[in-house]
């Protein structure tokens, strides 16, 4: 998850994408424990639910922070 570490330095725009991303992602996991892998592409790729959980946690609490 170091790529994550910049979440302050990154726009609005990114972090509700980044948001919505985790939001499917998680719910995926709900859906089926072993969801497809996601495309090495990804923004998300190689991130467990627990990590997409961890991560979405830090967002809402970057966005709470830009208002």
């Amino acid at each position: 998850m170091d790529r994550f570490n910049d979440l302050p330095t990154r726009t609005a725009k990114e972090l509700r994408k980044l948001r919505m991303n985790l939001n499917n992602r998680i719910e995926s996991f709900k859906k089926d424990d072993n969801a497809k892998e996601l495309a090495k592409s990804h923004m998300l790729h190689g991130l467990n639910h627990k990590e997409c959980v961890e991560l979405l946690l830090k967002i809402k609490q970057v966005e709470k922070n830009l208002k």
